[in-house]
């Protein structure tokens, strides 16, 4: 299907580059991403990736909008607080760019949830705040065969990766999974969580761009997404490093 002269004109500057063009913007037309978390980190992947066009964006989160999260969850604002985060951002998002679907689910992403629901969309979006979450959401992709951009965030700190466990890498080897690059879940109490030592604002808006900017190239198939690669980020000395991580030989066995 071609674009209409309306969508011609919103995403003029994509079309414009020559990397992704017409083609790319109707890959991201038709694209279903499904986005855990509106959040921190949830909010700036919702707003750009409906800014760029992804025709069905779903939204998963149990949480309501307080004060508190004001300070960096972008997507919800005064009015808001007291109502569920996937209904203010899903309103944010119409606002935005009403020719794109949003599917909202009010409840805690699981691997129940994600057996019935995920197959249905054809990339996830990891934007939790806990590592709970953070397996079950490597295990669901890795099991449904979805390609998984997730972040993290600490104080001043933050770090993104791209998962594709269930394919090969240019080396004919299959590429790493999320226990690869944290074989266990670390004791509970040992990270504290932001409410207990601080987050800067800011920090999510940097760490969620990047994701946002990885699932872009996912769905047009642009670039080198980051694939056995984790992208850290020190916003105190304003430096980015990247270490490469690979398949543990045990695991490369049991396949």
């Amino acid at each position: 299907m071609q674009l209409t002269p309306d969508e011609i004109e919103r995403y003029r500057r994509h079309i414009l580059l020559p990397e992704i063009g017409g083609e790319g913007q109707q890959r991201l037309r038709s694209a279903r991403v499904l986005v855990i978390g509106a959040g921190g980190l949830g909010a700036p992947v919702l707003l750009y990736l409906a800014a760029a066009g992804v025709g069905t964006i779903g939204i998963i989160d149990d949480d309501m909008v307080s004060l508190s999260n004001l300070q960096r969850q972008v997507i919800h604002d005064t009015g808001t607080i007291g109502e569920a985060k996937t209904a203010s951002a899903r309103s944010a998002l119409a606002r935005l760019n009403p020719g794109i679907r949003v599917l909202s689910y009010e409840e805690r992403f699981s691997l129940s949830w994600a057996a019935t629901h995920l197959p249905l969309f054809d990339l996830l979006v990891d934007g939790s705040d806990n590592f709970d979450t953070r397996y079950a959401a490597a295990d669901a992709a890795l099991q449904a065969e979805v390609p998984l951009v997730t972040g993290a965030v600490g104080r001043f700190d933050g770090s993104v990766t791209v998962l594709k466990p269930y394919e090969a890498g240019a080396d004919g080897q299959l590429n790493p999974t999320y226990r690869d690059l944290f074989p266990q879940k670390p004791p509970q109490g040992l990270i504290p969580s932001c409410a207990e030592t601080g987050i800067i604002g800011a920090l999510t808006g940097v760490i969620g761009t990047l994701i946002s900017m990885e699932a872009i190239k996912l769905l047009t198939g642009i670039g080198e997404p980051l694939v056995g690669r984790l992208l850290l980020y020190d916003s105190l000395a304003a430096r980015f490093e990247t270490i490469r991580y690979k398949r543990r030989a045990a695991d490369a066995a049991a396949e």
